[in-house]
Formats: C-alpha cells, structure tokens, sequence
C-alpha cells in the first residue's frame, strides 16, 4: 500500500486527457470524479462532463451558456475574490449541469414524446383527413382516422407531417409510422410513402406556434422553423404494419418541433388517377428532459441558454406513470371521444390497433358494433 501512487500524476495533460476522453458512459466519468480529490478537479478544470455531452449530442455546441436555478431563480457566481475563484465556480458550474444533462439523457424513462400535431403540407378533405388523426391513442383505421395528402399527378411530389414535442428538450431514438389501408376502396390500396426522413429543429420566433398555423392554408414551414437535424432516408415499405424508424444515433431535440417528411409516392387512387399518400398512426419514442432542464432565449442561429433546476432535477422520473397518463388524457380524451362517438354511429365496424413500446408488431383486435343493438345506459 505504501508504494502505491497516483498514475495520472506521471502522465502529462494531453495524454490524461486522451485516457479519460475514451470514456463513454457518463456513470464512468462519475466513477472518476468520485476516486480523489485531485481527479474530481482534474475532471471539472478540463470540462470532462461539457466534452462527454458534445460528443454524445452534436446539438449541444449551440449552448451559449449554462445556469443553475432553485426556488430563488438563477443561481449565478457571486462577484467576491479573486477572479481565479470566480473561473473555478464557472467551471465547477458547467461539471454540475453537464454531469447532469448526461445521466438524464441516459436514465430518464422512455415515452411517446409527441404533443400535438402543428400542420401538414397539405390536406385533401379538411377536416376530415386532418394531420390529428394520427395521433389518436388507438390508431382507428376506418373510413375517417387518417391523414391524407391531396392527390398528384407527379408521383415525386414530397409531403410533410409536423408536430409539437412534449417540451423543448428530448432525446429522440425512434420513431414508429403506420401507412393507411383504404379497405374501403377497390383492392384495398395501402397509400404509403416510398421513404422517409426526418426533421427536428425550432421555431424562428415564439409566435411561429400561434393559431395561424392550424388549418388548411399553412405557411411553408421552412418559412417557420429553423432545422438542426436532419435524419438519413430510411425506405418505407407499402405494408400497413406500425413500421419502426430507429435513428443512427439518438438525437437531442432543441426546440420541441419534428418534421417527417415523406418522400415520393406509389399508389394512386382508382377514382381519379392520382398519387397520394395516407398515413394512420405516428409514434415517436425518446425521453423528454423537461422539467430538470429548460431552453431560454432561443435565437434563429441555434443559440440558447441551458438551464438546469436543481429542485426538480429527478422528481418527475419516479412518479411519472401515473401523471403521463394524466397528460396524455388531457391533451387527448376530447379527440378520442369524438372520433369514437361519431365511429359508432357511422361505421360497421371499428378496427382498433394496441401499441406497446418495444414490441415490433402490432396487437389487433376486432370490434363489431351492429347499428341497431342494444346499448348500454349512461
């Protein structure tokens, strides 16, 4: 024990640097900072925790600068001693908040991470076939739960599905997208996309979420949104199957708003010879970092400020079950009542899909609802 020494004392800055910068597991680096004294200043002064976080989300280069908050507001550096001391509070600041940032990136629980829908490109009979039907619950495939595109002549015309997150910060892994089967129609065409690509980004300004955005007649949404991220194309297959859709990497969302854009068309309909494409149901998966973590000033270059609250940090992860079902309900219950209300009285049958996170393939089951029945009292 007494010819024991600390090996990183013989190793100069840049080779230390390169041993520790091979770690990739923010539980590692913890465990580093947690050996001594002098490893945990090692790990702070060079900003260990800020290069892990740069390495794991690209994202991240756009944060202009960190802050703390507690129940007082932002927590920032008092201005007494030297400006030595002042440099070490930032530094030790930026470990606290980056440390952080990746253990909630890594550990925080897997969920829909979809708010709402904001628009589509287009939309051939609104209401009717609006973008919102795709976020039902229980994706109804009937004669009225889907979203479609008008028809085209030229089969390469593109089209495009943007939504809200559920906050301004979320880790984005996959996405889950069901093309529509029209049973309704000869043949029962399924109206897919020939591929997909996907978008995540923010608004240019706060008020690009006003109310102006809902409806049929949409302002181009390049016009809009300032896109950070822009996934490979993945090929979309002409089958009406929950098909899952998992990024290379997961992918830091600053700014709450994806785009999916669907590109190129293969079916047309019988009626009128055009292209068009139908999609029932959209499921995005990732981990949402609000509300430990919040975006300020968000600016049309990308730049923001990053604030951690120290109060809230883990406090929503471990109850969360029970106040996510309370959200999603709310956002979503009138939207579901009504489509099923009018489903029952207008339609013989009503197929509804079941979908569980990790599963690939779809529960379905069957209901047949005979006008004329019996019903059950209030």
């Amino acid at each position: 024990m007494e010819a024991c020494m600390d090996f990183m004392n013989q190793l100069d800055l840049d080779m230390s640097m390169k041993v520790l910068m091979h770690l990739k597991d923010p539980s590692d680096l913890a465990r580093v900072s947690s050996v001594s004294r002098s490893w945990r200043d090692f790990v702070i002064a060079n900003g260990l925790f800020k290069h892990l976080c740069l390495r794991m989300f690209p994202q991240l280069f756009k944060v202009a600068y960190v802050m703390e908050l507690n129940n007082c507001g932002a927590k920032e550096p008092v201005e007494v001693g030297s400006s030595h001391s002042m440099e070490w509070e930032s530094l030790a600041r930026d470990h606290r908040v980056y440390a952080t940032l990746a253990r909630v990136c890594t550990s925080f629980h897997v969920r829909d991470c979809i708010s709402e829908a904001i628009s589509a490109s287009s939309t051939d009979y609104y209401p009717a076939e609006t973008i919102d039907n795709t976020l039902l619950p229980a994706a109804i495939v009937s004669q009225g739960a889907y979203w479609s595109s008008k028809g085209q002549s030229n089969p390469a015309v593109p089209e495009t599905l943007t939504y809200k997150l559920v906050s301004e910060l979320c880790v984005i892994t996959e996405i889950y997208i069901r093309p529509f089967k029209a049973f309704f129609q000869p043949g029962s065409p399924i109206y897919s996309a020939k591929s997909v690509r996907f978008r995540m980004g923010h608004p240019k300004s706060p008020n690009d979420l006003g109310s102006h955005l809902l409806g049929d007649s949409l302002p181009s949404a390049d016009d809009t949104f300032v896109w950070t991220y822009t996934s490979p194309e993945f090929p979309m297959a002409q089958e009406s199957c929950l098909q899952k859709f998992r990024l290379p990497e997961p992918v830091l969302c600053i700014g709450g708003i994806l785009q999916i854009e669907l590109l190129g068309r293969v079916q047309t309909q019988e009626m009128d010879g055009l292209f068009y494409i139908c999609i029932s149901h959209v499921h995005v998966v990732g981990r949402c970092l609000s509300p430990a973590f919040v975006v300020e000033n968000l600016q049309p270059s990308g730049t923001f400020v990053l604030k951690k609250d120290m109060l809230c940090e883990f406090h929503t992860q471990e109850s969360s079950s029970d106040n996510e079902a309370q959200e999603i309900s709310d956002d979503q219950m009138r939207r579901r009542f009504r489509y099923l209300r009018n489903y029952l009285r207008n339609s013989n049958a009503i197929v509804i899909e079941e979908y569980e996170s990790g599963e690939e393939e779809d529960v379905v089951e069957i209901e047949e609802y005979e006008s004329g029945e019996e019903e059950d009292e209030a």
